[in-house]
């Protein structure tokens, strides 16, 4: 069992300027294949942004993902871990601020990302959400 966020969290993420467009931001999104990236203002991580926020901060508010930018629908108040954060503290963490991704910061450049998945292929091999986490995408 891992002891420290390094050891499960999800390395090399993806990350955005905050004044970036929306489109941009799905487009890489599609490109990596994967729902969430990170929000940096010049280098310094401020947020996150999951495919979710997209469809419910601006398509569903009818903005417009060409000119909206990424500013429009980070979600704020983040919150973030270190890579020596015992895991357990990262879990608690996550719980008590109902997130299911945590930025990994270090030296205050975001090195990875913990999420709910990789904490199931780590401490549940067994349950459905590890499978999915594990699987390859359905496109």
């Amino acid at each position: 069992m891992a002891g420290v966020v390094r050891d499960v969290m999800t390395t090399n993420p993806v990350t955005i300027e905050v004044g970036e467009t929306v489109h941009e931001l799905a487009r890489r999104m599609k490109e990596n294949d994967i729902g969430d990236v990170v929000v940096t203002d010049g280098g310094t991580v401020t947020g996150i942004v999951t495919d979710r926020d997209i469809v419910v901060r601006c398509v569903a508010e009818g903005g417009d993902p060409a000119g909206g930018t990424v500013r429009d629908i980070a979600s704020g108040d983040l919150v973030t871990v270190q890579p020596d954060t015992p895991v357990d503290d990262a879990v608690q963490l996550m719980r008590a601020r109902a997130v299911r991704r945590l930025p990994v910061v270090e030296n205050g450049r975001c090195v990875g990302v913990l999420s709910v998945g990789d904490l199931a292929i780590e401490r549940d091999t067994d349950s459905a959400l590890a499978d999915i986490s594990i699987a390859p995408p359905n496109r």
